[in-house]
């Protein structure tokens, strides 16, 4: 059973495209079709605006919260073809830094681990995907992927920072291994694997399993286990749920978790990685105990679907 436990009434002018709460879930930014980037602060279940961020010239398509440890930092893409980064400061919120290094509209942000700093990746309809670093001293270092998905970019999510199974593996006092990875979705209907080698980012696997252009992709959370996990969804109304075993990380394999009857649009993981969120076009809300049981549904505004691993 799935419900409402709490309203924001945003006062965006056109369509909202995103939400998404800060870490300590007392904060929520929305962005819309109206252009703007709206902060509430809702704690204890009241809603008060505390910015309303101006800076695009298009729909406002995701927004994406920092690690708290940077301070208050939001991301936001559009599709004027722009990245901004907003922080906050002293109670007010400011641009950061501005990314005008794409050719056609920006459709998803995502921050990498704290582990490695400050670094955005960034995917866009020019079919490029665009790493961007925080180096210090308001300067930011820039990497490109160009070509990485024919026709364009439509996600992107970056995997954990320590690779699977070493948290058991490792000897006591060591560090565990840290890799740079993340997982991007297009519209040439494949998902992505990425990865950081020697300074240069390398395509690392092809998954193919849809039928129709990927919406959204999300790598599960690791807490250390052998096992790594990502989610996709698409336009054929997909879900896909892919796992690996292998430590080295080139054997994925992939499981149907689900045919929608429209499409699915966004998929998002919970901060402990044993549940996942899915929402799609069809109107209704779906909740599964597991993976493999069939969804309930409930009438609804807007599809999500909720399943436990």
């Amino acid at each position: 059973q799935v419900s409402v436990i709490n309203t924001v009434d945003t006062s965006h002018e056109d369509m909202i495209h995103d939400a998404q709460m800060d870490y300590y879930g007392t904060r929520l930014a929305t962005c819309s079709s109206d252009r703007t980037v709206k902060i509430f602060d809702v704690r204890n279940g009241g809603q008060i605006l505390v910015a309303d961020l101006r800076g695009h010239e298009g729909p406002v398509w995701q927004v994406a919260w920092a690690h708290p440890m940077f301070g208050n930092i939001l991301a936001s893409c559009s599709y004027d073809r722009k990245v901004i980064v907003w922080k906050e400061e002293n109670g007010s919120w400011d641009k950061m830094y501005e990314y005008t290094g794409h050719e056609s509209s920006v459709n998803s942000v995502c921050w990498g681990p704290y582990d490695f700093g400050l670094i955005l990746a960034c995917g866009s309809s020019d079919g490029a995907i665009s790493l961007l670093t925080f180096t210090g001293d308001q300067q930011w270092d820039v990497k490109k992927i160009n070509n990485a998905h024919t026709i364009g970019c439509n996600a992107v999510s970056w995997g954990p920072a320590v690779v699977p199974g070493s948290l058991i593996d490792q000897p006591t006092g060591q560090k565990p291994n840290y890799v740079k990875r993340f997982v991007s979705g297009g519209c040439d209907n494949l998902v992505k694997l990425w990865k950081e080698e020697d300074g240069q980012w390398k395509e690392d696997q092809k998954l193919e399993a849809h039928s129709d252009w990927v919406r959204d992709v999300g790598w599960a959370p690791s807490i250390g286990l052998p096992t790594s996990t990502i989610a996709s969804c698409s336009q054929d109304g997909r879900v896909f749920i892919w796992t690996c075993d292998d430590p080295a990380g080139n054997t994925w394999t992939a499981k149907l978790l689900h045919k929608f009857n429209d499409v699915v649009w966004h998929v998002s993981w919970s901060i402990t990685g044993n549940i996942l969120a899915v929402s799609g076009g069809d109107n209704k809300v779906n909740t599964s105990s597991s993976p493999g049981a069939e969804p309930s549904t409930e009438a609804s505004p807007s599809s999500a679907c909720v399943f436990c691993r």
